[in-house]
């Protein structure tokens, strides 16, 4: 089966915004952000071109492989003393579009290839060491739907919210959100494709 047939069986979304009406968070999903077409060229061109790597993360009180893969990439400051790759073209254009659509400017992306349902990533909330405090994360997936969960960390009044994230889909997550909410993507049993789910940000350079 070619990577074109796959993206054939990409859900899609209902290709309407959202505005969630959440305490302590300014959450807004649009489906359908990118058509069809444009999801499965960046979804194709982004699984097979970009430098995937695993990473080791501290679990407990031990060392482990992250569940799932990663690339990271900066808008050059010294062409001669790169930090991390420059965007390609593809990210740029990418980027443009989110840009566009948020008013906002984004000097770096961390790009996360899940692979099948084994992998997924468990509660977190964003480090804020290099993007501040309440960071703007502006995400756009390819791929297979996966589940993106929210929890509040002290009202749990609250119940977890579930949002599909489709192929072509786009989540802003902005204001206090980082500070008082924490975010996971469970793990399935299922058998499903790869998901790629790009987060935009706003790194501070010091």
């Amino acid at each position: 089966m070619t990577l074109f047939d796959q993206t054939e069986l990409f859900a899609l979304g209902k290709q309407g915004k959202m505005r969630f009406e959440l305490p302590d968070a300014e959450v807004v999903l649009i489906d359908g952000f990118f058509n069809k077409s444009a999801s499965d060229y960046y979804y194709q061109t982004l699984l097979a071109q970009t430098p995937w790597r695993e990473y080791q993360m501290p679990m407990y009180d031990k060392v482990v492989t992250a569940p799932r893969m990663i690339a990271w990439f900066e808008d050059a400051v010294d062409p001669k003393n790169p930090v991390a790759p420059e965007l390609t073209l593809d990210l740029k254009s990418i980027r443009n579009r989110v840009e566009a659509q948020t008013q906002l400017r984004f000097n770096a992306v961390l790009l996360n290839l899940y692979r099948n349902g084994k992998d997924g990533v468990s509660w977190h909330s964003d480090k804020t060491d290099k993007s501040g405090i309440d960071p703007v994360i502006a995400s756009v997936t390819f791929g297979e739907t996966r589940l993106f969960r929210l929890r509040h960390k002290t009202r749990k009044d609250i119940p977890v919210i579930e949002i599909p994230l489709h192929h072509g889909s786009f989540l802003l997550m902005a204001g206090t959100t980082n500070s008082f909410w924490e975010h996971q993507v469970p793990k399935t049993a299922r058998d499903i494709f790869p998901r790629i789910n790009l987060t935009f940000r706003q790194v501070i350079r010091r």
